[in-house]
Parts: structure tokens; sequence; C-alpha cells
């Protein structure tokens, strides 16, 4: 049987459509959830009176159980159903969701968050692994993932606008509640639209690997997160440093193990570290988006949703660029594909350099664009060739390994990236600050744009607007410097996709090595 005979046997029908949509829309939620909080979070503390401590743990604890369980549910769900795992995810997403919505004090808050965090880690290994036994036809294969990625990234992007829309006629728990129609869509048209999915030959799931997994995640993000708001100290570095120990003996116990909760033969396969590691550059870029936020609330004065709404046409290409990636790529190969997104990546790292204190948004909102549309291509088509370079079997730790390094990236990004602008921003920053303030508040001004201009309020006019403009400009500099290093690390992943990706053919063309992609039976589709 030809290869194209084959390839058109596997094509899906309506209902795997239709269930993609099923599939998309929890994915598209857990993202907006990282991100609502961001408008919400002045309403909380107000109503629950949360202190600054309690206000960090309600932003940060969702993202801490959502990396900390990725890898423990993507292996679970190989196990025990991929569909199942998904709607035992989606009951107790809803049910948190309710805890959260009408929580009466920050500690509840904090814990029914920490539930969203752990019940939305069964999200994404579950339906990118569901998404690839679905689409067996590698075209449809990637349009599907394209979409799912389009939803995903998207969701973080209009999270912020969504929340705006929702606190200007509801309380600040309706942001919570968002989840409960998507979540009984899901629970409801699940079992009929998605098929069950496991791995019929795995053993056990090891609790030992369990916590080890928690243990060496969870450190080392709490650290750099910490190391990126305040700078190297001594805790946060301990932190990484036990983190990584633990992850040490993680990968010893996994190399013993008959079946582990994350099978390390599949870095083995060179398109899956490739694909992980472009994959994980981009990610690491993420820092630019924080700080263009920054700018345009503390530079240019504007509320969060007139931010978010600036930023809006950004996370439009990126959707854009996520849904025609994978229909280019069956024309164009994809390392062509993804080196000519990245080289436009790059031209919008080099307009946010031209981005001024005093300048209009013009150079902002273009670079913003360039940089989101051209990075789109790569996370679209390689989480395609990280689901479609592994068997059936492996589809949910390889989708769970995908999520968590990317995870890893982001808040590595934010702590080295972030500590660049920072370095600039303090180095330029000194002379604004007037000679004769106390020691406590110049040390605020230096610390960053914001506490400048907290600073600012309590000096006399003049003193005031010189410290003001001065630290804008300081900002300014840390902004160039971030931009420019992504430019160079966007340049540097397209002679990593260059060399790695060069022998990969367009979408669906006739290459050798398809028919052997397509995974053997070692696997039970129920």
């Amino acid at each position: 049987m030809s290869s194209t005979s084959y390839s058109n046997e596997l094509k899906a029908g309506l209902k795997e459509w239709i269930g993609l949509a099923v599939l998309a829309l929890p994915a598209l939620l857990v993202s907006i959830d990282l991100s609502v909080m961001i408008l919400a979070l002045p309403h909380i503390s107000a109503d629950l009176g949360a202190d600054s401590a309690q206000q960090l743990w309600i932003i940060d604890i969702y993202g801490f159980m959502l990396s900390g369980f990725l890898i423990t549910m993507g292996s679970l769900g190989d196990r025990i159903g991929r569909r199942k795992l998904l709607m035992i995810g989606g009951i107790f997403f809803a049910a948190a969701s309710l805890l959260a919505a009408f929580a009466p004090n920050a500690w509840t808050l904090i814990g029914a968050r920490a539930l969203l965090g752990i019940a939305g880690s069964t999200v994404a290994p579950s339906t990118l692994a569901l998404i690839s036994s679905m689409f067996r036809n590698p075209k449809q294969r990637s349009l599907a993932i394209g979409i799912w990625m389009m939803c995903s990234m998207g969701g973080m992007a209009l999270g912020p606008v969504f929340g705006g829309m929702l606190l200007n006629h509801f309380w600040w728990g309706s942001v919570f509640l968002l989840s409960l129609p998507i979540m009984l869509i899901l629970v409801l048209t699940g079992p009929v639209l998605l098929p069950e999915y496991r791995h019929s030959q795995t053993g056990p799931l090891d609790v030992t690997s369990v916590l080890l997994s928690l243990l060496a995640i969870l450190p080392v993000i709490y650290g750099l997160k910490q190391i990126a708001k305040y700078g190297l100290q001594i805790a946060p570095l301990l932190l990484v440093f036990a983190g990584l120990i633990f992850g040490a003996f993680f990968i010893a116990r996994q190399k013993r193990l008959t079946s582990p909760l994350l099978d390390l033969r599949l870095f083995a396969n060179r398109g899956f570290s490739s694909a992980l590691g472009g994959m994980f550059g981009i990610t690491f870029t993420g820092a630019t988006m924080l700080y263009i936020g920054q700018y345009l609330q503390f530079v240019k004065g504007l509320s969060p949703l007139e931010a978010g709404l600036f930023m809006l046409p950004g996370a439009i290409a990126s959707m854009a660029g996520m849904l025609l990636s994978p229909l280019a790529a069956r024309l164009v190969r994809p390392a062509r594909l993804i080196g000519g997104g990245l080289l436009i990546s790059a031209t919008g790292c080099l307009f946010l350099t031209q981005v001024g204190s005093d300048s209009g948004l013009t150079y902002l909102v273009i670079g913003y664009m360039l940089f989101n549309l051209g990075a789109a291509p790569l996370p679209s088509l390689s989480s395609d060739l990280v689901i479609g370079s592994v068997s059936p079997a492996k589809a949910g730790s390889a989708a769970a390994m995908l999520q968590t390094s990317g995870e890893f990236a982001f808040a590595l990004g934010i702590a080295v990236l972030g500590s660049i602008g920072t370095v600039v921003y303090r180095s330029q920053v000194t002379s604004s600050i007037p000679a004769n303030l106390p020691e406590s508040s110049a040390q605020l001004s230096r610390d960053s744009l914001n506490g400048a201009i907290e600073t600012a309020k309590s000096l006399t006019v003049e003193a005031g607007t010189s410290l003001v403009e001065g630290a804008n400009k300081a900002f300014m500099g840390g902004l160039h410097a971030i931009a420019a290093v992504s430019g160079v690390i966007m340049l540097g992943i397209i002679v990593l996709v260059a060399i790695q990706f060069r022998h990969l053919r367009p979408i669906g063309g006739n290459q050798p090595d398809q028919a052997e992609s397509i995974p053997e039976a070692e696997h039970s589709l129920l």
C-alpha cells in the first residue's frame, strides 16, 4: 500500500474535529487562568484583606502546582486513560473554581488556586496526547495541534482582556466562574466525542518518582521566580541547588525503573530533543512580554485593561501565526518556515529597541506584533514534531515534558533576562536619584521603576519629575537590552533549526521516514 493511500485511510472525520473544539476550550481556559489574576488581584486584596505575601501566593501558587504536576499527570494519563484523566481533571477544575469564586478569606483562595493548578495539569498532556491519537494523518495532526496551540498561547494574552470585561460588570469571583460552562461542555460531550486511550503495558505509578519530580521542579521554579523579583540571594539559590539535586535523584531512579514516570529514552530521538530545545529557547524570551506590559502601565501610565488592549494586536498575530503555520508547512520545509519566522521575530526585537519613553506606541505595537508572529511557527510545528516523533503510548509523557520544559524556560528567562534588565536599570537610574534622598527611598528607586514612581510622590514637583524621567529612560535601557538579547537568541535558534530540521520535508510530503513514524501497536485504543 502506498504511503499516500495509507495516509488517506488515517484521515479524521467530523467527529474528531468537533472533539478538537472540545479539547481546545479547556486549553484556552487553563492559560487564561494564568493571567486573569493580573486585574482581579487589587479587588481580591481589598475584599479579602490579603497582605503582600498572600497576594504573591494567590498569583504564583497556580503556576507552581501546574508545572509541578505536569509530568505526573502525563504519565498517569498514559496508565489509566487520557480521556478518564481529562474528565476527572475537568470536574475538579470546576469544583475548585467554585471554591475560589466564593472564597471567604485569602488562605482559602490560595488553597483553591493550588487545586486549580493540579487540576489544570491534567489538561495539556491529556489533550495533546488525545489529539495525536485522533488525528493520525500528518497534515491533519499538524493543523489540529496548531489550533490547540493557538488557544493555549492566546489565552495568556486574552486573560487580562476577559478579566477587565468581567470586572467592569461583576465581582472578582466572576473571573473563576468562566470555567464552569466550559468544563460542563467537556464533561458532557467528552465521553461521546473523545476516544479513550491508554498504554496497556505500563506498570503502576511510582509514588517515589512523583515525590522526587515535585521536589525537583517546585524549588527550582520558585527559586528562579524569587531571583527574578529580588535578585541573587542565598535562599533562592539554595532552593535552585536543592531542586537540581533532587532532579539528579529523579533521573537516576527513572533509569532503573522498568516503567518510569518519565521515559528518558525520548531524548535519544533527534526530532524530540531538537524540538524541545527550540521551544525552550523561544519560551525563554517570554520576559520581553512582561517588560512591554510594565512599559505600557508605568511609563505610559495606562490601566492594566488599556495595556492589555494595546498588546492585543500582538496576541492576535501570535494566534494567526499558530493557525497558519501548519498550512504553510505543507508547502514549505519546516526548517525554512521556522527560520524565516524567527528572522521576522528578530526584526520585531529590533523595532522594540527603538521604543522610547517619550515616543508613541507605533514602534512598540509593530515590534510586538512581529515578535509574536515570527515566533509562532516554532511552537506550532515543534509541538507536532514532539508528539509525532514518539509512539502514541508515550504521547502523554512527551506532551508533559514539552509543557514542563516551557515552564522552566519561562521562569529561567524571567530570572536571567529580568536580571539583565535590572542591572541596566540600576546602572542608569543612579544619576537621577536626588543626593539628599534617604537611603531607604534611594534603594526603592534603584530596585524598580514602580519604586521610583512611588518615591517621586514624596518629593517636590521638580525633583519628582526629574526622578521619574530618569527612571523611565533607565527602564527603557533595560527593555532595549532584553529585546536585543532576545533577538540574538532568535538568531541562535535559527542555526539550531537549520541544522537539526534540514532533513524534514513539507508536512504530508512523501518522505522515507514518514511511514516509519506511524506508531506501532504498543497501545490500547478502547
